[in-house]
């Protein structure tokens, strides 16, 4: 079992950054490729970026590409999304993912779930 917390999410003015982890614990994280979704209201969950267990590949959706990053840190458990350049439309409860299988994760599912975090982009 793994249990997934995100943290960092909050209210940021469009063109700004905001940074959201997501710890893991009850199992090392370098088992599992790990991905970050997203839910507006009123809209379905979407894969927004996704990384492979050691970090050696990524996947980005159109939306976000060239304005977020996901990056990992196994020592310490933790997967990270830099967001840049934030605009309304980004404005989403973000959930991370955990899935031993990459293309479960690129099919937008997932074993483990965090419980999400809000990040509202003013405009």
């Amino acid at each position: 079992q793994v249990q997934l917390v995100e943290y960092g999410g909050g209210l940021v003015q469009a063109g700004g950054s905001l940074r959201v982890s997501c710890v893991a614990s009850g199992r090392t994280l370098r088992s599992y490729n790990m991905g970050w979704f997203r839910q507006a209201p009123g809209k379905e969950r979407e894969l927004i970026a996704a990384i492979t267990l050691l970090g050696g590949s990524t996947y980005y959706s159109d939306p976000v590409k060239g304005r977020f990053t996901i990056s990992r840190d196994n020592n310490k458990n933790t997967v990270y999304l830099q967001m840049n350049s934030l605009k309304p439309e980004d404005t989403a409860v973000y959930y991370c993912a955990a899935d031993p299988r990459w293309d479960k994760l690129l099919s937008r599912s997932g074993d483990y779930w965090g419980q999400g975090t809000q990040v509202t982009v003013s405009s």
